[in-house]
């Protein structure tokens, strides 16, 4: 089977947007990095693309130019087995970046992520719908999803 490699556009960033991204996530690194030469488009020498790993997944980033940015329509869910992982991956990634509504976020490089307790799939395919469309309804209410606060709204009666 073919290997899938996201691919991330960045104008200039993309060896900072690696580093950075390596620093966050346990076992990754940043496997090469290739260069502009002679034939451009760039001026040679910079940066072209970078590979990285992130805890096994691999990904490249290229440094393309100005004429596509990110956008919501594709970002990257952190599941987090705890509110500290939540804490920790919500406070890293968003330093520099922009806060979102429910467990989303832009990091510094305008690239969205899904910080995303494992408890919120249970709760929202509890087969107590009126218990999951509560913790749903929390949620939305949220930026960063506080599980405590989750929970409590899920198990509070009518």
């Amino acid at each position: 089977m073919p290997r899938i490699t996201p691919n991330l556009w960045f104008d200039t960033e993309s060896e900072a947007a690696a580093e950075f991204y390596v620093s966050v996530f346990p076992n990754s690194r940043i496997t090469g990095i290739s260069y502009y030469g002679e034939a451009g488009p760039r001026p040679a020498g910079t940066t072209l693309t970078v590979d990285f790993v992130l805890d096994g997944q691999a990904y490249t980033a290229i440094n393309g130019g100005p004429e596509f940015t990110f956008s919501e329509a594709v970002s990257f869910s952190v599941g987090c087995a705890d509110q500290e992982e939540v804490d920790y991956y919500w406070n890293t990634l968003s330093a520099g970046g922009e806060e979102g509504p429910c467990g989303w976020l832009k990091d510094r490089y305008g690239l969205s992520w899904q910080v995303v307790p494992d408890a919120m799939a249970e709760l929202l395919t509890d087969p107590d719908q009126e218990r999951a469309q509560r913790a749903m309804k929390a949620m939305l209410g949220m930026k960063k999803l506080d599980i405590a606060a989750l929970l409590a709204a899920a198990d509070r009666t009518p």
